[in-house]
């Protein structure tokens, strides 16, 4: 357990019983609460895993009152914390009414440590299995590579990149093809830092009129120009606190580009028509399909700019460039639009995975999804063909090799693929693989590949 979870809050107006509780629970991080005020203070600055609570309390120490309206207060600011409640010998009616307001337990007086030990451990052991449960269930709501399927060694390098980066405040500049996942890599580094919880704001450069992008951007004030009947928020200031992704950055004017750069410096926006600096922390993710490089020579785009969106730059391989990526991607786009169409035992013939293998894929991954959801209704029987994906193409045999390094790198490519196909189940991926489990489990091993 952390220190936090270790912690317990006692709240007791007996300076005795408070000494020979500290004692008795000298293994926790113990704190000592003589009123409500005190215990409510503890609560915010520690935020303890379980309070052990007499009801009993300043300025009602014979009543109940007062030690109700703590336990409200304790369970309201913090619903997951254990309350075990202290309760009088013959208050029975006291403890059913605790339990209904939301307590965890109760214990009537007079104390027995060892018994009371016993009641604080099982509190600390619900309380950690409960924060295990909600850590599993947000990490599965919110996977930050949903729909990005990486067993190439281009994209695998490309989702580690993504872990290190997303934790700090770096930015990033993603570049590739169109179509290749540049938003979906965004917003992993959205959904992987601490801004998670704050608005992820996405704006196309390409898509807005030029003159109408800047105040997308920085927003304007009433009268600002005609048709500005209004105050409006930019996109950049409601992403205050969150993450500002700006795709297609390649197309932003370079008069719009200057005043990025400002804004990137100083971290401050005017909206147009206003004369106030507005504060702004959001962590800027930029993408583009262009090369910049060749923009910056032909001076149509801010050097400056590029240095201070890239602090860290990813790129991602085209979809022709990752060995089996087409056939993966398309096995698992197959179990999730298939399922949505009513068609989830649909499979690929042969054919169809030669065409995909030696197609260039020039929509990358967006054309491959469209092929996919197109293939799902028009295909006739339970097998999906080439002529089913509308790919027309020769695929000739590659050349065969015998050296040892590719033979290794391929059986590894391979295994990570059939894992892929066959969703991780073993037995399934074994038998496409035509080897047994225990070969399978040995080949695991060699190379290193957990499942």
């Amino acid at each position: 357990m952390t220190d936090t979870e270790r912690t317990l809050l006692i709240v007791e107006d007996d300076p005795g019983l408070q000494t020979q509780l500290k004692w008795c629970f000298s293994d926790y991080e113990v704190l000592i609460a003589s009123d409500r005020a005190e215990a409510i203070a503890h609560l915010r600055r520690f935020e303890p895993a379980v309070v052990l609570q007499d009801l009993g309390l300043p300025p009602d120490p014979n009543g109940v009152s007062e030690g109700m309206a703590t336990l409200k207060e304790v369970l309201q600011m913090a619903p997951h914390t254990k309350v075990i409640v202290v309760t009088g010998k013959h208050e029975r009616e006291n403890a059913i009414q605790s339990i209904a307001l939301g307590a965890y337990d109760f214990y009537q007086k007079p104390v027995d440590t060892e018994l009371l030990l016993l009641l604080v451990q099982r509190a600390f052991h619900i309380h950690e299995l409960e924060s295990q449960v909600r850590r599993m269930g947000e990490a599965q709501l919110h996977e930050p590579f949903e729909g990005m399927v990486a067993t190439d060694a281009g994209m695998l390098r490309v989702r580690k990149i993504i872990e290190k980066v997303a934790p700090t405040n770096a930015s990033v500049l993603i570049l590739g093809e169109s179509g290749t996942g540049k938003e979906l890599l965004a917003r992993a580094v959205h959904s992987l830092s601490d801004r998670r919880n704050k608005k992820f704001v996405a704006i196309n450069c390409a898509a807005i009129p030029e003159n109408l992008l800047e105040s997308e951007l920085f927003g304007y004030e009433r009268g600002a120009f005609t048709g500005a009947v209004k105050q409006t928020i930019g996109k950049i200031e409601l992403a205050d606190g969150g993450t500002l992704f700006l795709d297609e950055i390649g197309d932003m004017p370079l008069p719009l580009q200057a005043k990025l750069l400002r804004f990137l410096q100083d971290r401050v926006v005017e909206r147009i028509g206003g004369r106030q600096e507005i504060a702004v922390d959001a962590r800027v993710v930029c993408a583009t399909n262009q090369d910049l490089a060749t923009m910056i020579a032909g001076q149509r785009f801010r050097q400056d700019l590029y240095y201070r969106i890239s602090e860290v730059t990813v790129l991602v391989p085209a979809l022709r460039e990752r060995p089996g990526g087409a056939a993966v991607l398309a096995h698992w786009m197959l179990r999730r639009y298939g399922a949505q169409h009513g068609k989830a035992k649909r499979t690929f013939a042969d054919d169809a995975l030669a065409a995909m293998a030696a197609y260039p894929w020039p929509g990358n991954v967006r054309e491959l999804e469209n092929k996919i959801k197109s293939s799902l209704i028009l295909a006739e029987g339970p097998t999906i063909t080439a002529a089913d994906l509308g790919i027309t193409t020769d695929v000739a045999a590659g050349p065969a090799f015998n050296l040892k390094e590719v033979r290794a790198n391929a059986e590894r490519q391979a295994i990570l693929q059939a894992l892929s196909i066959c969703d991780t189940n073993i037995s399934k991926c074994a038998e496409l693989l035509g080897v047994s489990r225990p070969t399978l489990y040995d080949l695991l091993e060699k190379y290193g590949i957990k499942v």
